[in-house]
Order: C-alpha cells, then sequence, then structure tokens
C-alpha cells in the first residue's frame, strides 16, 4: 500500500501535547464558571473533546502497526521510522541491508532502495545497476 504516514515521534508529541491543551481547556472552564461566564462552558466542553478526540488520534499512530495514512503516495518500506522498533515492529528490509553492511551500502539510481554494492541488479526494480 502506498501512503505518507505521520512519524511516530510528532505523533507523540501531538499526543503530549493535546492532553496539555484538553487540561488548560478544563481550567479554564472552571475559571469562567468562577468568573460568572456561563455561556462560554459549552465552548470549553466542545475544546475538551476535540483535543481528547486528537490525542486518541496521535497515540493510535504512535503505538499501531497500521497507523492512519495523510496521503496515499509513498511506498511504507522506503522511508525508515526510529519509533518502529521501540513498539516491537523490526525494521524495514532496507534499513536493516544499510545497517548489516553499513558503508558498503549504495542506492538503486531507478527506484532508490538500497542495494548491497555487490550486487549487479536491484532486487526491486530488477534494473542494472551502474559499476
Amino acid at each position: 500500500m502506498k501512503s505518507i504516514k505521520p512519524g511516530r515521534g510528532p505523533s507523540q508529541m501531538g499526543m503530549v501535547g493535546s492532553i496539555g491543551v484538553a487540561l488548560f481547556g478544563v481550567f479554564w472552564c472552571i475559571l469562567v464558571g468562577l468568573i460568572g461566564a456561563w455561556f462560554m462552558i459549552p465552548f470549553g466542553l466542545v475544546f475538551i473533546g476535540m483535543m481528547i478526540y486528537t490525542a486518541i488520534y496521535n497515540y493510535h499512530n504512535v503505538t499501531s502497526k497500521n497507523r492512519y495514512s495523510i496521503v496515499d503516495i509513498v511506498d511504507e518500506n522506503e522511508e525508515s521510522d526510529p519509533f518502529n522498533e521501540r513498539y516491537g515492529e523490526k525494521a524495514p528490509t532496507s534499513q536493516r541491508i544499510l545497517e548489516k553492511n553499513g558503508p558498503k551500502a549504495s542506492f538503486c539510481p531507478y527506484c532508490g532502495k538500497p542495494v548491497d554494492v555487490t550486487f549487479d541488479f536491484c532486487p526491486k526494480c530488477g534494473k542494472k545497476l551502474p559499476d
């Protein structure tokens, strides 16, 4: 599936930020209640609800293997995500090749897949690699 997914790091920051903003909304509702502006409390409750929804959305994107996509374009194996291993997912094959081979690894000029410098053909697109 080709998709652009939000990274786990930004999603984690969004989750923490949403919780903080929701707590501010609770404080704000209490404050407007104390000063007698009762008509503003529904606005605060809607605000708190939106932040709780945003926190749940970001929590899903931090911890789930099948994260929500923003736009369907990029192959899921083309880009490594440092938080994947933290949440129990193996590193993509391309990342494992780079870690195993270190500086011996290079990239296919046609499709961009990491390949070992000893390869004659790209394992993804099958085109002959330049020497």
